[in-house]
């Protein structure tokens, strides 16, 4: 991967000790939560290679579960992360996976709450970068740049009205892939951009035939 400044090799400004096994812990629960899209009721944690093996002693579950609560990599209130989700009602379970994945920082996060469910996948690839591997079994890669998550129906056509959005509002995107589970069923379109995208974008995404959802991400 290329590294865009000093700060993507020794990290965020952040509660340690580790870039990657606690500020990107911290940025893959917020991403799931920023998905999930409020307080998750339930949440249940995999930890795969490095992270199953190390995530006491380097903090990756406060971490990740600082991330769930919303709070930054800096936040003074990781230490206390787990405590806080109990007062908040929030339940966590830990599992430790030995199965071997592509990445040694891998982590699975399944959330709760009522009927609704979130299934994501994510990696931690050092100096607190990360990556979403997996959103609902959707296959994909986001990273950490600004970028938004479209939910739509596979139809004709929505792909060009989407980016022709951002064309309009001057936006170049980046980085930007589609998956679908099956032709014609529900798709996500996955979309970085090189600038910070604002509301009255998202707000013009949301008014496009087909389009279920828009989810910008954490910044």
């Amino acid at each position: 991967m290329k590294y865009r400044s000093a700060f993507d090799i020794i990290g965020p400004i952040m509660i340690g000790p580790s870039s990657s096994h606690t500020a990107g812990a911290v940025r893959i629960g917020r991403v799931a939560r920023t998905l999930f899209e409020s307080q998750p009721k339930r949440a249940v944690l995999s930890l795969y290679g490095s992270f199953a093996k190390t995530y006491k002693g380097h903090g990756t579950d406060l971490a990740l579960v600082a991330g769930l609560l919303d709070f930054d990599t800096f936040d003074e209130r990781i230490p206390e992360a787990l405590e806080i989700a109990e007062q908040m009602g929030m339940e966590v379970i830990f599992q430790e996976e030995e199965a071997i994945t592509e990445h040694p920082n891998t982590v699975k996060i399944n959330l709760f709450a009522d009927d609704k469910e979130l299934e994501i996948i994510g990696i931690s690839i050092g100096g607190g970068t990360i990556e979403i591997t997996e959103i609902n079994s959707f296959k994909l890669k986001l990273s950490g740049d600004p970028a938004i998550l479209v939910i739509h129906n596979d139809r004709f056509g929505v792909i060009s009205s989407v980016t022709t959005i951002f064309s309009q509002n001057k936006i170049n995107i980046g980085h930007m892939e589609v998956a679908r589970k099956d032709k014609g069923d529900t798709a996500i379109m996955v979309i970085e951009a090189d600038e910070r995208i604002a509301d009255q974008l998202v707000g013009e995404l949301q008014k496009l035939d087909n389009v279920l959802s828009v989810i910008r991400m954490v910044e």
